[in-house]
């Protein structure tokens, strides 16, 4: 419970705005450029005096705190100090954009215009929703100022600090998104300590207990490893020192996010992860030696401790594409295990911690045109050209493809002259076209990689050299959405295919027109709304063009017509045109679904008659942590907080959230479960298998595969139990049985 001392909280206030001065290290600190974020200041404090916060704490301290985050941990300078204090001014006061102009300019104005969230959506379609609409917007304001992003994160990073004050489904809801969106864009821009902390955020309330068991096994192991580290470094410190070099060094421990995310991928418990800590030295060097005393380093280290080549990572050379220089090496140590060793300079260790704000400071001293600097202007670049050619698209596509195809892994090609260029992993020969020019793109039929000739849907490898072959009578075709991964080429074959649907448009309504006349049937709306879902296409620009090329049969759409007494079912689960809200929607089809509340599952009080099922990829069971998600015309799904579908869903669809949980558990009521089990093969392990699962612990098994090679075995087993701790208890009884190492629960059962 909050307690307010009003006297307390004005004496805090002040603390807060010279806090922030302390923080400020951008820029110069002149009279004027003080008071003007006093000016701000003041603005903020006037503005949100009546406001208090979940918690019951002044709203005020909420900004206060994002504009010592932009300040302190994002190194940013006098106007974001100023766009923080003011960044939710308009949103949740009664002072407008004209004023902010009007007061501090018109950058600053841009700025909290473009951090100002959408409250709501004109459609009720899927394809726009506030939460995907706002991030377009701040996506967007990325070609005209880079600073709106910087400020939601720090924004976001405050909101996911103090979490704990909001109810259960707003934490979810704001952890997904966090997960979904913020934490990788975050790791994009070089932010690699917010990248961290907003993840490891994240799974603290999708899945506090994983959280919580990790995290405390890091803390029982830190005084060992720390023994460990000081052994392992001793005799690298030395020869550092005896080569003159000045150099810090020490242990940077993995966070519990990146740990969960390594034992889940691999299969392995905690004891197993091999790089829980890497070494990381930073030594002091001029620019221009910066090369060849990182692998001077690199001598020392691997004189003491033997390297594995297929470690070797060398981002010194060939920068990441958000600026990120390092040398990484992982190096066996005296006791067998392996140690990751980083190696860069102290101007590469401030861009690694400090994002592009480290990188501003140093390309003013330099002024060359980065890697960083290339890949800015290349978001920029895509940004405007899908702002500008797929206005009509939607704000949750757009999101998806922003996050899949800048977020995602990089590999490096080359054009036929030698010019080296940057693509996501998983690109194809069409994206690389697309990405030299959008002609050549349209005009592709394929390409010679490394002088081999290659189709368009080739994916590309790193080092790959690429030659495009064209023709004149190649145009884009719907197909090519199915292999073209990066944004720009999916823009582009979009924009042409929209174009060629748009001339046909008029072409395939007189065409669908003459047909009604001519069958006796109305050209009403409802007609055509049933003639398109039946069509199954999902506007009615695509079911004209598919009627104007002839992807339609008459005589399916003349039987519908001609049985017009059946049940409208149909229009009852679809719409079309501008309807209600979305928020108001979801209400009504709650109201008309006629099945009774589950008996093992309590939902929101103010929803009766609710159908339910059960998520088929996470496949909750009593006792897991889970929320009701809502899609308008089927029943609501139960998913686990942690479950990838219910993660990406809540990160677009946030007011589709239910509150659910499990009631007391009903012995007698199973629930499909599985886990992945392997261990050492021996005579009698599945008839033992059997007998502890069916026998020892009356649990009905519904699917059994095991496989064995070489004296390994690996399998599934699905079956049925009544709660999560009985799945345990079955887990641990696993555990004990001879030759078994290693049992996992898994998501998705067939």
């Amino acid at each position: 419970m909050y307690n307010i001392d009003l006297e307390q909280e004005a004496i805090d206030i002040e603390k807060g705005y010279k806090a922030i001065l302390r923080d400020w290290k951008v820029g110069s600190k002149t009279k004027a450029n003080k008071e003007l974020i006093r000016k701000a200041f003041d603005l903020a404090v006037k503005a949100h005096s009546n406001t208090r916060r979940k918690s019951g704490e002044l709203y005020i301290f909420h900004p206060i705190a994002v504009a010592q985050i932009v300040a302190k941990e994002l190194g940013l300078g006098k106007t974001s100090i100023v766009c923080a204090l003011l960044h939710d001014v308009v949103e949740d006061t009664e002072y407008t954009l004209d004023y902010i102009k009007e007061t501090f300019g018109q950058t600053v104005s841009d700025i909290i215009d473009g951090l100002t969230k959408i409250s709501e959506v004109s459609s009720k379609s899927d394809k726009y929703t506030p939460q995907t609409e706002t991030f377009r917007k701040v996506l967007f304001s990325f070609s005209y100022d880079i600073r709106v992003i910087l400020i939601k994160l720090a924004d976001r990073l405050h909101n996911m600090r103090t979490l704990q004050s909001m109810p259960h489904e707003k934490q979810v809801k704001i952890a997904s998104e966090t997960e979904y969106l913020y934490a990788p864009l975050a790791h994009r821009l070089g932010y690699y300590n917010i990248k961290s902390e907003l993840e490891d955020l994240s799974l603290k309330y999708l899945e506090p207990e994983v959280y919580e068991m990790v995290d405390k096994k890091i803390q029982s192991k830190k005084v060992d490893y720390q023994r460990f580290i000081n052994k392992f470094i001793y005799p690298i410190k030395h020869d550092l020192s005896k080569e003159g070099f000045k150099y810090d060094i020490h242990a940077r421990f993995k966070s519990v996010h990146s740990i969960w995310k390594k034992m889940s991928e691999k299969k392995v418990d905690f004891e197993d992860v091999d790089d829980l800590f890497a070494i990381r030295i930073v030594i002091d060097t001029p620019k221009s030696l910066e090369k060849f005393d990182c692998w001077k380093v690199y001598s020392i280290v691997t004189e003491h401790y033997t390297p594995k080549q297929d470690r070797l990572r060398d981002w010194i050379s060939t920068p990441k594409a958000n600026g990120y220089e390092s040398l990484h090496a992982t190096v066996m140590s005296e006791s067998g295990q392996w140690v990751e060793v980083q190696i860069r300079s102290r101007r590469m260790d401030e861009i690694a911690e400090n994002g592009v704000a480290a990188h501003w400071k140093y390309k003013e001293k330099v002024d060359s045109d980065t890697k960083l600097d290339q890949w800015i202007n290349r978001m920029k670049a895509i940004i405007e050209s899908y702002s500008s050619e797929n206005d009509d698209d939607s704000s949750v596509e757009f999101v998806e493809d922003f996050k899949s195809n800048l977020f995602s892994d990089e590999i490096f090609v080359f054009t036929p002259k030698g010019e080296l260029r940057t693509l996501p992993k998983g690109a194809s020969v069409l994206d690389f076209a697309y990405a030299v020019h959008s002609e050549l793109g349209n005009r592709c039929i394929g390409a010679k990689i490394n002088n081999k000739l290659s189709s368009i849907n080739t994916e590309l490898k790193n080092g790959d050299q690429i030659n495009i072959l064209t023709s004149k009578n190649q145009n884009p075709k719907e197909e090519w959405l199915n292999f073209a991964s990066t944004q720009r080429a999916r823009n582009r074959i979009k924009v042409y295919i929209n174009a060629q649907k748009k001339l046909k448009y008029e072409e395939g309504r007189k065409l669908v027109d003459d047909w009604l006349k001519s069958h006796g049937f109305e050209n009403s709306e409802d007609n055509i709304n049933q003639l398109m879902i039946l069509n199954k296409d999902k506007t009615l620009v695509d079911f004209y063009y598919n009627v104007s090329i002839g992807k339609c049969d008459p005589e399916k759409l003349e039987l519908y017509l001609k049985n017009k007494e059946r049940p409208n079912w149909l229009s009852s689960l679809f719409t079309f045109g501008k309807s209600k809200s979305v928020d108001k929607s979801l209400k009504e089809i709650l109201q008309t679904q006629v099945d009774k509340n589950p008996s093992s599952l309590y939902v929101s009080n103010d929803i009766s008659n609710l159908k339910y099922e059960l998520c088929k990829i996470c496949n909750p069971i009593p006792g897991d942590d889970v929320i009701g998600f809502m899609n308008p015309g089927s029943a609501m799904v139960i998913h686990r907080t942690n479950c990838e579908d219910a993660i990406k869903q809540m990160s677009h669809y946030g007011s589709r959230i239910i509150k659910a949980k499990w009631k007391k558990e009903d012995e007698s009521v199973g629930f499909l479960t599985g886990i992945h089990i392997t261990g050492i093969d021996r005579q009698g392990l599945i008839a033992d298998l059997s007998s502890l699962i069916g026998k020892s612990f009356n649990i009905n098994i519904r699917k059994f595969t095991i496989q064995a090679s070489e004296g390994i075995f690996e399998g599934t087993i699905s079956f049925y139990v009544s709660n999560k701790e009985s799945l345990k208890h079955l887990v641990n009884g696993l555990k004990a049985l001879n030759g078994i190492t290693d049992v996992q629960r898994i998501n998705r059962n067939e």
